[in-house]
Formats: C-alpha cells, sequence, structure tokens
C-alpha cells in the first residue's frame, strides 16, 4: 500500500520491523515530529512484515532491553533505517546534493588560483564522476569520499586564509558582527578614531563572499588584503 512503509532494526543478525506512515514517518526520522504514535500504522513489531511473522519477547528484551512495544518502535526509529517511497527518495537525494554542493564550493578551492569552484561546476563533477549521494547521512559522513572520487575530476583544496581588513569607523560595528559570524577573529584593534583593524582567518573558498558583504556594508571603503 502506498500509504504504508517500512521501517527496519537488525540487532546481532535479527531483523525487527514496524509499519509506519511514509510522509509522517520521515518527518520523525528528520526530527520534525516528536510523536511516535502519530507515524505507526500498527504498535506490532515484526521479524518479517511481509510475512506477518513476530519476534518472541526473549529476542525482544535481548535486543532492546524492553518488551514495550512504544519503545521499541522509538528506537527502530532513532538507530534503525525508513524505507523511503520513491519520491522521497528522490527528493532527499536532491536535497542532500545541494547541501554537499555547497559546502564543498563553501570549503574547498582549486589550489591554482585558490578561488572556490562554482556549485554549477562542482555539480557537473559530481554528474561526471557518477557520484552516488546517500540521503540518509550527513553532509558530513560523505562529503570526504565525495571530494576524494571527485578530485580526479576537479582540483580541489580546503585550505585557510588569513586577512588583514582595515574598517572606516561608520561601517565598523555593523562590519564586525559580519567578521564574527563568517570566521575566526585572530586579532582586533580599536583605533582611536573609531574604525577597526582585524584579521580574519576563513575558509579559502569563503574569500569573495566576504569580500561582497563587507563591500555591500561598506560602500566599498573597507581595505581587504590576503596575509602572506
Amino acid at each position: 500500500m502506498a500509504d504504508v512503509t517500512v521501517a527496519r532494526f537488525s540487532f546481532e543478525g535479527e531483523k525487527f520491523e514496524i509499519l509506519v506512515k511514509p510522509d509522517l514517518a520521515l518527518e520523525y526520522k528528520l526530527g520534525k515530529k516528536k510523536d511516535i504514535s502519530a507515524i505507526l500504522v500498527s504498535e506490532d513489531i515484526y521479524t518479517d512484515s511481509g510475512k506477518g511473522t513476530k519476534p518472541s519477547t526473549e529476542k525482544l528484551l535481548k535486543a532492546f532491553k524492553t518488551e514495550d512495544q512504544t519503545e521499541i518502535a522509538q528506537i527502530i526509529m532513532q538507530k534503525g533505517d525508513l524505507n523511503l517511497t520513491t519520491d522521497q527518495r528522490r527528493k532527499m537525494i536532491e536535497d542532500k546534493k545541494k547541501q554537499i554542493v555547497a559546502y564543498i564550493a563553501k570549503t574547498y578551492v582549486d589550489p591554482k588560483t585558490h578561488l572556490p569552484h562554482p556549485p554549477l561546476r562542482v555539480e557537473q563533477a559530481m554528474k561526471d564522476g557518477r557520484v552516488s549521494v546517500d540521503p540518509q547521512k550527513s553532509v558530513d559522513e560523505q562529503v570526504k569520499d565525495i571530494v576524494d572520487k571527485l578530485r580526479s575530476i576537479i582540483a580541489l583544496k580546503s585550505e585557510n586564509l588569513e586577512l588583514e581588513i582595515i574598517i572606516p569607523a561608520q561601517y565598523a560595528s555593523q562590519s564586525y558582527a559580519v567578521l564574527k559570524s563568517v570566521g575566526s577573529l585572530k586579532k582586533e584593534e580599536w583605533q582611536n578614531n573609531g574604525s577597526l583593524k582585524a584579521i580574519l582567518e576563513i575558509p579559502a573558498a569563503a574569500r569573495p563572499n566576504v569580500i561582497d558583504r563587507l563591500g555591500s556594508i561598506t560602500k566599498g571603503s573597507a581595505s581587504v588584503e590576503v596575509m602572506q
């Protein structure tokens, strides 16, 4: 049935399954919904939901340390895998891919130019390299392996830069909040005239964004130099 899917958890070779409502279960898995009872089609725990076979009490106690079915359902949802519908999986893959592309474009640079690759180039490299994305894993869990695969197609290097920045007095307060949000302030000196001189460490790929944001705030009057 289209309105039912399976969440599955394995323990020492034993499988445990529950039947759940696809969309609500996905919201629960993503932390958007907290009420476990709202996602369950039934409270039954199965070893094979297709055949209707159920585990013994002994097996439940061994795997979950409880026989309370609501608690067991929570554990299965938290630690197990949700069988996604085709539409859910497609949408989650696209969303996760966008997150990974944005992360790579923000964190890695072309070592020759020290500038980030445009997101479209990263996306094309993923396509050319037939890089697969796991919709149920976080960006941090899979980005290293993805970058390793992409390096045969585009040059990628993770590096930090230190920028020496001088902000005129009238824009110093507003710019200071931006500096704190985009990188690590290694040094800050407030001058007698109210201007700000700072050393900011950022991912190299973030440099164009930092320059654009400061330029917009200060109407182009900020000084931004890469420290050697």
